[in-house]
Parts: structure tokens; sequence; C-alpha cells
């Protein structure tokens, strides 16, 4: 049995393992916008056009990390949010919420949803590609 944990721990570190994220932004731009900025190498980026979507991809399908607009369709950011957090299956998934809401308030209703990281509309591209790179070597300094 330790040999099979062994064996999963190291493939998951292994650099060759895909660092997957998914993006769930209504907006079709920013979307694409954002997969295309970090969709090399050993990034894997999938998207969802909604919250109800985005919850269902991030249930069926392990994602290491997940950028999340607040303002959705049927279901808003944060309700999706608070049901990945409180989900055994999905509760240490990094989440950042990706959005122009800019109001303190905001930004505490979203950690308080379980967010680990709140980056605002607009955005720059070194700065989502830079929280990435740290993630994917495994440094986590908090919230942004």
């Amino acid at each position: 049995m330790g040999d099979v944990v062994d064996r999963l721990l190291a493939s998951r570190v292994d650099s060759r393992s895909p660092f997957r994220i998914l993006v769930v932004e209504d907006e079709p731009v920013i979307r694409e916008l954002v997969r295309s900025m970090l969709d090399d190498g050993p990034v894997e980026v999938e998207t969802a056009g909604n919250g109800a979507e985005g919850l269902r991809r991030a249930r069926e399908t392990h994602f290491d990390l997940v950028l999340l607009d607040v303002v959705l369709p049927g279901m808003d950011g944060l309700t999706v949010c608070r049901m990945l957090k409180a989900d055994p299956s999905t509760a240490s998934t990094q989440l950042y919420m990706l959005t122009a809401k800019t109001r303190r308030s905001d930004l505490e209703a979203a950690l308080a949803a379980g967010a680990n990281g709140y980056i605002h509309k607009p955005f720059r591209g070194s700065e989502l590609m830079e929280l990435v790179e740290r993630l994917r070597v495994g440094e986590s300094d908090g919230p942004v």
C-alpha cells in the first residue's frame, strides 16, 4: 500500500504532470484570453461559461487551480466557491476570484466564501502567470 501512495505522490510532483486550471468566466473574450495566456507546456486550461457548469466540471475533474468570476449567470461565483470549499473532494483546490468587483466588502465576501485569493480585472497577464508558477511549484503565500 505504501508503494502505491509513494508512486501517486511522486507522479503529482513530477514536472511532466500537467498543472490543471479551470477558468469559470461568462465573457468569452476574457475566458479565451486567460486560456491563451496560461495554456502552455506544463499547464492545461479548461473553461466553463457559467457557475453551474464550473461547479460540475470542478467536481468531475481534479483541478489544481480554479479561477472564478464573481458575477456569473444563474449561480454566482461566491456560491460556487462556497460549494466547492464545502465539498471534501474539492475543498483543497486553490480557488482565486477573478473579478471587476473592487470594494473591500467584495474581497471580504470572497475570502469568507473560502477563496484563497482575489485578482482584480483588468489584470495583467504577468500577474496570472506568476500566480500559476507560484502554485505549480508548491508555494502559497496567502491571498492576493
